[in-house]
């Protein structure tokens, strides 16, 4: 594991590695049997010229491309860590450009970024779970810029029955070549833009469980074992 960490370090390597992960993608989605369902809630919104977040968790990044198909940009965020960076480097070889931040606990920065992307009339993606954590339980960082840019959430995740789920923090989940998937947009969560504190963390918990229950729906349909969120600690709460 220290070799290839030092390996990617290296920009031969990490060219590669973007490269063929660029590649991987295409190929999952020219040769899998995917369907998405809810397209017509952004589309509406696009036709009106109405700026949105897309969230979705970490662990269901690998394919979100495949949700875009619409001629206006659409950039993620993406935290500055090595791992990060690869992200970046990957989702640019699809044509998607990203802006810097981290939607943990915490993540000022990001919700700076997202904020002055919405403001221009873009469309943002963000993983409120990432880029370290816990697993499947929002960070308050997305309603926040939602609510200083005065536009809505669209929930968003996928599945694949033929798939590899890795053993790392989020269970990465990575649908295999011929794999039969399903994508699905959720309605949009609003949040008012005098909201206060305390609502802030109600959309919060409104946002994770809509996630959590989009993302259980599509896995019971296609017979795969869900993925839970990590457990809660004593300090944390929702």
């Amino acid at each position: 594991m220290a070799l290839f960490k030092n390996m990617m370090r290296r920009p031969g390597p990490r060219a590669t590695a973007c490269w063929l992960a660029a590649n991987y993608i295409r190929l999952v989605k020219a040769t899998g049997c995917w369907r998405i369902e809810g397209s017509e809630i952004p589309e509406k919104l696009i036709s009106e010229n109405k700026p949105f977040l897309v969230a979705f968790w970490h662990g269901r990044l690998l394919m979100m491309s495949l949700a875009w198909p619409y001629a206006p940009p659409f950039k993620m965020v993406i935290s500055h860590h090595p791992d990060g960076e690869l992200i970046t480097r990957t989702i640019g070889i699809l044509g998607f450009d990203s802006i810097g931040g981290s939607s943990s606990r915490g993540g000022v920065g990001a919700a700076r970024s997202m904020l002055r992307a919405l403001k221009a009339g873009e469309y943002v993606g963000v993983t409120p779970d990432g880029p370290r954590g816990p697993r499947m339980q929002a960070a308050e960082g997305v309603v926040f810029a939602a609510r200083h840019a005065g536009v809505p959430i669209l929930p968003l995740s996928y599945t694949a029955k033929g798939n590899k789920t890795l053993s790392s923090w989020d269970r990465f989940l990575i649908p295999l070549p011929f794999c039969k998937g399903v994508m699905k947009w959720g309605k949009p969560i609003e949040i008012r833009t005098d909201a206060d504190a305390q609502e802030i963390k109600s959309v919060t918990t409104a946002l994770e469980n809509e996630l959590n229950q989009i993302t259980r729906q599509l896995d019971s349909e296609l017979g795969i074992s869900p993925i839970e969120p990590a457990p809660r600690t004593a300090g944390s709460s929702s």
